[in-house]
């Protein structure tokens, strides 16, 4: 997989641009987003070159930035087309035939954000998956009916893995429910393996495991997965991605992101701290020996 920070440049321009003509207009995100009739996380991850800006959308900034330069709305709408032509050549979209709308976007965030933090009640996240575990998942979830399509989807999990490895390796903090590494998966075998590379994996300076053990009871994190995103810039507005049977959510109001926050503190603090975390995941992955 090719490193793909390069595809986000020509957007990082186009958002840098359209945050200085806005300025230059004496608007607020607030302002700007009533134009586009949008949150102003949008207005955020555009000028941050997070998400496309499609046509419609730049004509309208550029009306509520009172641009009348020909020249300069012409680059403008250039740059945007370049963009975005560069966005669709992202190597995720070889696997267009089986991947959703909803996870196609998810892997581009993924691609650009540099820190994750996410709740697990069930599973190992997909960073953090073998293949075999990722291919017992992909079976059991009933979505691909071939053996063509399982394999092409477990590929694209294995392939988003490389975003921990590299120059500016992905920050990643995990915080599994003990039942995450006790539900057999596969089998024991795979469970086996699948714990011993959850261990391997941990011990990674950026990547941070922990256990919320059976022990602690009822806890916040018992309502379903979630996973936080949070981007290079200090302005661009952290997003939430909370998952489902039937599709994922993204939330990006400020007041929603901030409960997923609490929420998240909540459990670091619960679970065990990673080193015994690292010793309970090895412990119960030499269960599945037995």
């Amino acid at each position: 997989m090719p490193n793909v920070k390069p595809s986000t440049v020509l957007g990082r321009q186009l958002g840098d641009e359209l945050r200085r003509l806005r300025e230059a207009a004496g608007l607020t995100t607030t302002q700007a987003a009533d134009a586009l009739d949008c949150t102003k996380g949008k207005i955020s991850r555009i000028e941050n070159g997070h998400v496309p800006v499609r046509t419609p959308d730049l004509i309208a900034l550029m009306q509520a930035y009172e641009v009348g330069d020909s020249e300069t709305r012409e680059r403008l709408g250039s740059l945007a087309r370049r963009a975005n032509r560069r966005r669709r050549e992202g190597w995720w979209h070889q696997y267009g035939a089986v991947l959703a709308d909803t996870y196609r976007d998810y892997i581009e965030m993924e691609n650009i954000c540099d820190g994750i933090k996410t709740f697990q009640a069930q599973l190992i996240p997909g960073l953090l998956q073998t293949p075999a575990y990722g291919r017992a998942i992909t079976v059991a979830s009933r979505a691909w009916k071939t053996a063509e399509e399982i394999d092409q989807f477990v590929q694209v999990r294995i392939a988003r893995q490389e975003r921990l490895a590299g120059e500016a390796p992905l920050e990643l903090w995990a915080v599994l429910a003990e039942g995450v590494l006790r539900q057999q998966v596969g089998g024991p075998a795979v469970m086996r393996d699948q714990l011993e590379h959850l261990a391997t994996m941990a011990e990674m300076p950026n990547i941070t495991v922990q256990v919320l053990p059976f022990s602690r009871g009822a806890h916040s994190g018992m309502f379903g997965p979630y996973l936080l995103l949070s981007f290079p810039r200090v302005s661009a507005l952290d997003l939430v991605l909370t998952e489902t049977p039937i599709g994922n959510i993204w939330m990006e109001q400020e007041s929603e992101v901030a409960h997923y926050r609490e929420l998240f503190d909540d459990a670091r603090t619960s679970a065990l701290p990673p080193t015994e975390s690292l010793r309970l995941i090895r412990r119960i992955a030499k269960e599945y020996t037995q």
